[in-house]
């Protein structure tokens, strides 16, 4: 039997998860409040934005619209590093166990998202997932890389070995 759309993102999913969870092992939980830049997050909210992400995929899958002005979204702030490795983990599992049952048919259905009546994006819901989830996340986990190398914390492995690896891949 082929593989269903929602069970090719949960296996991308599953497969860029180690690599986020490795990042975000690394991050110094005394350095939480660094920034590289004014106008930059801080380091422990940059990390706790990247492990709250996958929460969103239960607001794609189980509605067709999100509201912003209709939310009372409250950002996760990591008290330590494995209060954060909670917090990515929980959302990991979440994600898997949302798309778990979701059909070819479901997937599909569009979705939008707005702020009151400014429309911000109107797609599939697989689209919405693979920009607001996986590509998002993506996205701040290069951010985090940068920032965990301006800290001379050591980088991991994402797609093949970094500087800091000794072995090669998989660092």
């Amino acid at each position: 039997m082929p593989m269903t759309l929602a069970q090719a993102i949960v296996a991308e999913f599953t497969q860029e998860s180690a690599s986020t969870r490795k990042m975000l092992e690394r991050v110094p939980e005394d350095k939480f409040d660094w920034q590289p830049h004014d106008k930059s997050m801080n380091l422990g909210r940059l990390a706790g934005h990247i492990a709250e992400s996958a929460a969103w995929v239960g607001e794609i899958v189980g509605k067709t619209e999100l509201d912003f002005a209709e939310t009372d979204y409250k950002p996760f702030t990591p008290e330590s590093t494995p209060s954060l490795l909670a917090e990515f983990d929980k959302h990991a599992a979440s994600f898997k166990a949302t798309m778990a049952d979701v059909s070819d048919q479901d997937i599909l259905v569009e979705w939008s998202m707005k702020s009151g009546d400014h429309l911000i994006a109107k797609l599939p819901r697989l689209a919405a997932i693979r920009s607001f989830v996986l590509s998002h996340t993506y996205h701040h986990r290069g951010q985090l890389s940068v920032y965990l190398r301006l800290l001379d914390v050591p980088v991991p492995g994402v797609y093949g070995p970094t500087a800091d690896d000794e072995a090669g891949f998989g660092g």
